[in-house]
């Protein structure tokens, strides 16, 4: 009997020191096993508070194109059902599920500058932020988003030209790109070679997508592509569009959607994306890999 509680002290004394290490580790590495928790999933939420929740320098890369506030307007906008004009016959004039696109120009810019600040926030020191926004006339004038990009890093602004369009203003010619401004950190460095691609980009729009404004898969396949992030995220989700490019190039990604109807959608998309990836349709298949 004594040789065995001998024995059982020892193992628990063992198993003590162990957890004792364990612990310091885990106390060193706080957000380690947080990050890990995220990873690989859809998280159907308000972006702004679930971002909060996240450890910070724990993303390496976050690509999103948030809603643009095209029914906040100061001509015609979008009406739903319009059946002529420049929105005619467009998904987005019906606007989105579970958001309405139409704040106050003020507090629209206040709420973007609040997501900008977390997402940049989350990124690691040789991170970056891809963010997607439209240039609008407004009152006669150009709204470039200075007012909320300004004070964020902004090394280049990339021009994404989309085919067709329609505009019947005669004050300006049609409006033919939108704009993606890359917000970095210091150390942020695209892989090598890509660099010689140029910051003018030619993308059609996706037009086989439930969702009203979806991202062209091609277009985030170059965006990760150039880079070697291995978490991505993305705060506006919509239909899944960055989660299975990420996938298809075998990183990590974190979706955020607000709309569980989007949410739905990207989840049966990343579904289907894992016995058949969408980039087989872009990328040429290689004999020898």
């Amino acid at each position: 009997m004594a040789n065995e509680r001998i024995t059982e002290q020892i193992i628990r004394s063992h198993f003590e020191k162990e957890n004792e290490q364990f612990v310091q580790i885990e106390e060193q590495l706080p957000d380690i096993p947080k990050i890990y928790n995220y990873l690989n999933k859809i998280i159907c939420a308000d972006c702004l508070p679930a971002m909060k929740e996240m450890p910070d320098e724990s993303i390496d890369l976050i690509v999103t194109s948030p809603p643009y506030n095209l029914k906040n307007s100061t001509g015609n906008g979008m009406k739903p059902c319009t059946t002529s004009g420049k929105w005619a016959n467009a998904a987005l004039q019906n606007g989105y599920s579970h958001y309405d696109d139409n704040m106050p120009h003020e507090k629209y810019v206040k709420w973007q500058r609040k997501c900008l600040t977390e997402m940049f926030r989350l990124i690691k020191n040789d991170g970056a932020i891809f963010y997607n926004h439209k240039w609008r006339v407004q009152d006669g004038l150009l709204q470039d988003r200075q007012d909320i990009v300004n004070g964020f890093p902004v090394r280049q602004i990339i021009i994404w030209r989309r085919k067709g369009g329609i505009n019947f203003n005669p004050g300006y010619f049609l409006p033919t790109y939108e704009v993606i401004y890359l917000i970095a950190k210091p150390d942020f460095k695209l892989i090598p070679k890509s660099n010689g691609v140029g910051d003018v980009w030619e993308f059609t729009q996706e037009m086989k997508n439930g969702h009203p404004a979806p991202f062209p898969v091609a277009l985030i396949d170059r965006i990760i592509g150039s880079t070697n992030a291995q978490t991505v995220l993305d705060p506006f989700m919509g239909s899944g569009t960055t989660a299975i490019v990420a996938m298809g190039l075998k990183r990590n990604y974190i979706g955020i959607e607000l709309s569980p109807d989007y949410c739905k959608m990207a989840e049966e998309r990343i579904a289907k994306n894992k016995i058949q990836s969408e980039l087989l349709k872009i990328h040429t298949p290689k004999l020898f890999d």
